[in-house]
């Protein structure tokens, strides 16, 4: 397995977020306050959205269970955020919506708990939040950019934004 740690505060954070434990009914940080009125406005049917730092910073200190949605293929080949849960939310070569996400997001955490989804760019995230929401889920939150970020001018990931691009640990088997 190859760790790609970009700085020490990096290295720093990975210890910490081995050592975290995510408090479940704790008051939400205020960057998830701020996040949660941006997604009122916004008519978003889940708690928010957070960037990439900012969802590190949560995970690192104990405030957020961060799960990554992606399939196992992606977190294999493409890399993933050290010490996270995994749930996909589509599997297969076809995508197919996993009917047992929920299932498994219940066994996994409490409906109180702070969660944070992470996918290649932030859209099935943001579906996997709002399936969450809709099951009862309440502090449920989309990881925008995602860990591969938005397309380039070559329709390319991972150099225009997203988790690897902003330089945020990740490892890759």
């Amino acid at each position: 397995m190859t760790v790609i740690q970009l700085n020490a505060a990096a290295d720093n954070s990975a210890v910490a977020a081995q050592n975290a434990s995510p408090a479940v009914a704790q008051e939400l940080p205020e960057l998830l306050l701020n996040a949660t009125q941006e997604a009122q406005a916004a008519g978003l049917s889940y708690a928010g959205g957070v960037l990439p730092e900012e969802a590190w910073k949560l995970f690192v200190g104990g405030q957020a269970h961060l799960i990554d949605v992606r399939t196992a293929e992606e977190r294999k080949f493409v890399g993933h955020v050290p010490n996270t849960l995994h749930i996909a939310w589509q599997t297969g070569p076809a995508l197919i919506k996993n009917p047992r996400f929920l299932r498994e997001l219940e066994n996994k955490l409490p409906k109180d708990a702070v969660i944070l989804f992470l996918c290649r760019s932030g859209k099935r995230s943001a579906a996997a939040a709002t399936a969450a929401t809709n099951a009862g889920f309440t502090r449920v939150f989309n990881v925008r950019e995602g860990f591969e970020g938005d397309l380039d001018e070559r329709q390319q990931r991972g150099a225009v934004s997203g988790w690897r691009q902003r330089g945020l640990p990740w490892v890759q088997d």
